[in-house]
């Protein structure tokens, strides 16, 4: 493969720059994906840039790979040019990115997935474990109880029968005991939530006093010092356990955020229509078909470059 030239490598890096600062308009994002166009190396350098499953930084991550992309500058390392400065690069980024993505310890934990990857486990008690997309989870068996340590993601839990050890999930914010049952767990920031699909799971926050029943058709938000208020589960909680995920009058930016889960490289939003609502059912693993499905029911339309760069805009523009 033939190297890159300085000049390319430094417009690939400034762009990284802008993207990142969280102020691009929209003539910026046009004036992007037309140099992204241009010429093959600018889209063979942005790639190595953003290569290993990286996709463009959120604005909250922007001062890490931003120290980096400066840092990368004021020393010159450019001038190396080719295809080793943007293996370089990507191992910098790579470093820099992975803990702003996801804590690095999820790729020590005894089992973890991928960014689009679902995976199910077959426990030693004959219990199912199903991981989603980026989740970490450790198994802790012992003679006195069946534990399974949830670090990030969400796992759907179907428990087997026949084990009288009690089978517990544990979070930073507390533990849930199953009551012989299939439940979902996901971690959500400073939160964990339950979603009880059978049966019935014992919350019990980390700080607090007292434990909780959850029955099926309920959910609930833990957090260390507190059980929040019982809610009806969502009939759809554990679509994408099967490849879907269900939309009920979902807001257009967090449908673009769940399928975005599912999909390598830059998908965003144009901020004007963020509020937008749909429902329907959509492909997980199929993203490009799942945002196919936009159009005809929204003032959208799809911008792409490459397989990598995608953005849903107004449909007038």
């Amino acid at each position: 493969m033939s190297a890159v030239s300085a000049q390319v490598l430094d417009a690939a890096i400034e762009w990284q720059l802008c993207l990142d600062s969280g102020t691009v308009n929209a003539e910026q994002q046009h004036a992007f994906a037309a140099w992204l166009a241009a010429h093959p190396d600018h889209a063979r350098v942005w790639q190595q840039l953003n290569g290993l499953d990286i996709r463009l930084a959120s604005a909250a991550a922007a001062p890490a790979r931003q120290a980096l992309l400066h840092s990368a500058r004021s020393k010159g390392l450019r001038r190396m040019g080719g295809t080793a400065l943007g293996l370089l690069l990507s191992s910098a980024l790579v470093l820099g990115l992975l803990a702003q993505q996801r804590p690095l310890g999820d790729y020590l934990a005894d089992e973890h997935t991928g960014r689009g990857e679902q995976r199910e486990l077959l426990l030693s008690d004959h219990s199912l474990v199903r991981l989603n997309s980026a989740s970490a989870v450790d198994i802790e068996f012992s003679d006195s109880q069946r534990a399974v340590r949830l670090h990030s993601g969400e796992i759907l839990v179907q428990t087997a029968h026949g084990d009288s050890r009690p089978f517990v999930v544990l979070t930073e914010h507390g533990s849930l005991r199953a009551l012989g049952t299939r439940f979902l767990v996901r971690r959500e920031g400073n939160s964990t939530r339950l979603t009880v699909l059978h049966s019935a799971v014992a919350a019990h926050p980390a700080e607090g006093s007292s434990e909780r029943i959850i029955h099926s058709g309920e959910q609930v938000l833990m957090q260390r010092q507190r059980l929040g208020g019982v809610l009806p589960a969502p009939l759809s909680a554990a679509a994408w356990s099967h490849g879907m995920l269900v939309a009920d009058n979902l807001r257009l930016a967090d449908l673009l955020d769940a399928l975005g889960e599912y999909r390598r490289g830059y998908l965003g939003l144009d901020s004007s229509l963020a509020d937008l609502r749909i429902s329907g059912s959509f492909p997980l693993h199929d993203s490009d078909k799942a945002l196919a499905a936009l159009p005809p029911s929204l003032p959208v339309r799809i911008e792409r470059v490459g397989n990598w760069w995608t953005r849903v805009v107004p449909a007038a523009q």
